[in-house]
């Protein structure tokens, strides 16, 4: 202000027209201020209308409002578990098959991987003195039949008449001794024989009345026929050689080994030429008919099974059906499982062996409450927690994001089940959570 006072001279109105660097200052201030109101004229409104867009609300349709699909979520209260369980081909039957005589082995019919049926000749051993002997018992069978017909058909009239007529003839040698002794004695007592004479004559007599007594015993064992005791003993004779024979054929059978049941020849273990002793292995049969697995299962696992339930048997490539034949009591010390066998149909086979390894796969339900979602719909927050986006009603008919934290239970393929902060019949972002963030303005799309 001190450099825009003037000198008390220029007050004065006598004086003379001030001096020019006078008039020049004069003319500087001026323009100063009209610079100034100018200024003052052209902002003073940019200001007003700042403050004046600061204050009115924000246009709502200036914003993006992303498009979402939606799920509603509905609680479940249980899931499956597929768990599978190992174990492997066992055969039924499985044997070491072999003579129950000694003997030279001859032939063997078949060899390792043959398929053979029930009762199909395997092997053969050698028969001839089997066969030899047979023959001689035939001929001591047919000379006993023979004789024990004989005895039951008793004595022949020409054997009957023949013993009849010794009988006579023996009475009539009698009848004339008799006579002749007479005759013996009235000589002797006459002197004209000695007395040692009269006793030889004597002596004959009795010796054809013995012959006599002989004669007539034959004729009436002919007559009363063949005593009961000799048809018998010569009926345990028959019976002797019919039972040796058989034993014969018994050998004779057995001399040919034969397959006790339907299977694979899967090892030879003699060949022809070798003296085999009497139950000595000569090939070995594994059955093939209706396998079995036998599998491994925990005890709670196996107690759930039902005798006759279908089950799928899963295999190297392929899956087989099956039921289920027997839970076995015992369980093992080791693993404490249970085996559980199970029965596979018959045309598998061709298609699997012994020994082979299969499992089985079994579902368990688990009780528990959650809420499926599908993978997509989760996004990991910072905290390494998992989150779905729920969507809620905002103001003014509007929609908004708000997460809400899960926890994970179990896992299907695509989807998982989940508990949480997620309330039933809500419903949540489908896809494309890795677009969104918290409070996001969204329009449903429904399910």
């Amino acid at each position: 202000m001190s450099d825009c006072s003037l000198p008390d001279e220029t007050l004065n109105p006598a004086s003379p027209l001030p001096p020019r660097p006078q008039r020049s200052l004069n003319r500087r201030w001026l323009g100063g201020l009209g610079a100034a109101g100018l200024l003052l004229a052209v902002g003073l409104p940019l200001v007003q209308s700042r403050l004046g867009a600061q204050d009115s609300p924000a246009d709502t349709s200036d914003i993006t409002v992303l498009a979402v699909e939606t799920l509603t979520v509905e609680p479940a209260s249980s899931y499956d578990v597929a768990r599978a369980y190992t174990g492997e081909i066992a055969a039924l039957r499985s044997s070491d098959l072999g003579f129950t005589r000694s003997g030279e082995l001859v032939q063997v019919l078949v060899a390792e991987g043959d398929r053979v049926s029930a009762d199909q000749p395997l092997a053969l051993l050698d028969t001839q003195s089997l066969l030899t002997q047979r023959r001689q018992l035939e001929a001591q069978l047919a000379q006993a039949q023979a004789h024990l017909l004989e005895l039951q058909r008793g004595a022949r009239q020409e054997a009957i008449a023949a013993a009849q007529a010794q009988v006579r003839d023996v009475d009539n040698q009698l009848a004339l001794q008799q006579q002749q002794r007479e005759r013996r004695e009235f000589l002797y007592q006459r002197g004209a024989i000695s007395k040692e004479q009269l006793d030889e004559f004597s002596f004959g007599a009795e010796a054809l009345t013995a012959r006599r007594d002989s004669a007539q015993s034959s004729l009436d064992e002919l007559l009363n026929g063949t005593r009961p005791e000799q048809v018998m003993a010569q009926q345990a004779v028959v019976q002797q050689l019919q039972a040796s024979i058989a034993s014969i054929d018994v050998d004779l059978t057995k001399s040919t080994l034969r397959a006790p049941f339907a299977g694979i020849v899967s090892a030879r273990q003699v060949d022809e030429g070798v003296v085999v002793a009497a139950g000595q292995a000569v090939v070995r049969l594994v059955e093939s008919e209706a396998p079995e697995a036998r599998i491994g299962m925990p005890t709670r696992v196996a107690s759930r099974l039902q005798i006759g339930e279908s089950v799928t048997v899963l295999g190297e490539a392929e899956r087989f059906p099956a039921t289920v034949k027997a839970v076995l009591p015992e369980v093992n010390p080791d693993t404490r499982t249970q085996n559980v066998v199970l029965q596979l149909e018959p045309g598998a086979i061709a298609r699997v062996s012994p020994g082979q390894t299969v499992r089985v796969e079994l579902s368990e339900t688990m009780p528990t409450d959650g809420f499926w979602l599908p993978i997509e719909a989760l996004t990991q927050d910072i905290r390494g927690l998992w989150s779905a986006y729920a969507v809620v009603p905002a103001e003014a008919g509007t929609y908004q994001v708000q997460p809400r934290a899960v926890e994970i239970l179990h896992q299907e393929s695509d989807r998982v089940l989940v508990r949480g902060a997620l309330q039933g019949g809500e419903q949540v972002v489908l896809s494309g959570v890795h677009r969104l963030v918290p409070g996001q303005q969204v329009r449903p799309l429904g399910d």
